[in-house]
């Protein structure tokens, strides 16, 4: 009876004290509102730390940082060590915690990997809930700063310097911009007030801005029902990802196939539309675009035409697609040699492989086009082409032929206005 009443009191107090350590379902906090009581005192759980867990009660009186990241998230690991040197910059005034909402396996994972074991030394929060209820976001890395029991902000990493941890700890005017995150998965910046209209419906939403928007990921999501794509959004790209990703479709339906080849690029300032990472290491922000055009379904197969419109009505700019005579390698049969076609069982298509060179502007800069009617595997693989003359011999194994041509081809054409 002694030993199941101990059983009994040291299993109410095992309960007890998860109930202690897990807090209830937490609300998402605004800035300036109070972190609340129990969350200074839940044990967080760590990973790369001879100690299992933190308490943030711990570092209650100095600005703390909550950075969160992902193990598949390359710029949060590249912070690291920015983050690292500000915490010792500024001594004991300032805590910088890493917070993951991986769990251990994930993260035993990477960090035996060659990559994850350069930030091996790195302790952070792991499986987090807690502060994933209270800070909600949709992209890492994000950063929610807390001082004096509250949150006074949300940014991106990029704004954590020492500057603006300067301007923080001094009490001056903070130059941080507030960054709370777009959901991209409703139309871009309409206003949720719109989802209480029960006798309306949105029939068409043209959104488009100049500048970068840093409560946005960057990239871009489809507008879909019943697999047919009805609106598209482009968010914090350069104009010329917009246009590639416009013309690409408006090819397709045409039956053409689309490479940078087929641009046709007039623009005095070409850096102001496009980004080139051979010149270039950032694209400045001023060159970012968010661009989102949703139409009806009835409507979508003028769906990327409709954009292009859009986009020549309020840019710089003109874009269109015209026939043009433009110099280009054509592969066509050797018909001095009438022999069969070599085909082979490995390699790429032949589609796949003009496809794969019309990528690849290293090799040659002109359009590469099909007019052998070759059909199968062509034993080819794209390491095996290093140049022009590599080319030509690769395909000179089955019978075929390339040469210089001039041919009326579709491109897409980009002008000032």
């Amino acid at each position: 009876m002694k030993n199941k009443f101990c059983r009994e009191i040291l299993s109410l107090t095992f309960m007890t004290l998860l109930f202690v350590q897990i807090p209830a379902q937490l609300k998402a906090l605004k800035i300036g509102d109070s972190i609340p009581e129990e969350v200074w005192t839940t044990p967080l759980q760590l990973v790369n730390s001879p100690q299992k867990t933190l308490q943030l009660s711990k570092d209650r009186e100095k600005l703390i940082l909550l950075d969160f990241w992902a193990t598949w998230c390359g710029s949060c690991l590249k912070n690291f060590p920015k983050m690292e040197e500000l915490e010792k910059q500024f001594g004991g005034r300032i805590k910088i915690i890493p917070v993951t909402s991986e769990s251990s396996a994930v993260l035993d994972k990477f960090f035996s990997t060659a990559n994850g074991k350069r930030y091996s030394k790195t302790a952070s929060v792991k499986e987090d809930k807690t502060f994933h209820q209270l800070f909600p976001h949709t992209a890492v890395p994000y950063i929610a700063w807390i001082k004096n029991g509250k949150l006074i902000n949300t940014t991106d990493a990029e704004q954590v310097t020492e500057q603006t941890v300067a301007e923080i700890l001094n009490d001056k005017n903070s130059s941080l911009q507030t960054v709370i995150q777009v959901d991209r998965s409703r139309p871009f910046m309409l206003s949720e007030n719109f989802d209480l209209e029960k006798q309306t419906a949105l029939r068409n939403y043209t959104f488009l801005s100049k500048g970068r928007i840093r409560s946005a990921a960057a990239g871009s999501v489809f507008r879909r029902k019943d697999q047919v794509v009805y609106g598209r959004l482009f968010s914090n790209v350069v104009l010329m990802f917009i246009y590639r990703g416009i013309a690409a479709e408006i090819f397709s339906q045409n039956g053409e196939q689309f490479s940078d080849k087929r641009i046709s690029n007039f623009v005095k300032f070409p850096s102001e539309i496009t980004f080139d990472p051979s010149k270039e290491t950032t694209v400045p922000d001023a060159r970012y675009y968010t661009f989102e055009y949703i139409d009806t379904v009835a409507n979508a197969d003028s769906l990327y035409n409709n954009m292009l419109s859009a986009l020549n009505r309020s840019t710089d700019y003109t874009a269109s697609t015209e026939q043009q005579k433009v110099k280009c390698l054509v592969i066509r049969q050797n018909t001095t040699k009438m022999k069969k076609q070599q085909r082979s069982d490995t390699g790429l298509s032949m589609q796949n492989l003009v496809s794969l060179l019309n990528a690849d502007n290293n090799i040659t800069s002109l359009p590469i086009i099909d007019e052998s009617k070759f059909v199968g595997n062509t034993g080819i693989e794209k390491e095996d082409i290093r140049d022009l003359n590599s080319l030509k011999s690769a395909f000179a194994k089955h019978h075929l032929q390339v040469t210089e041509e001039e041919r009326n081809l579709m491109m897409f054409v980009i002008k000032d206005k």
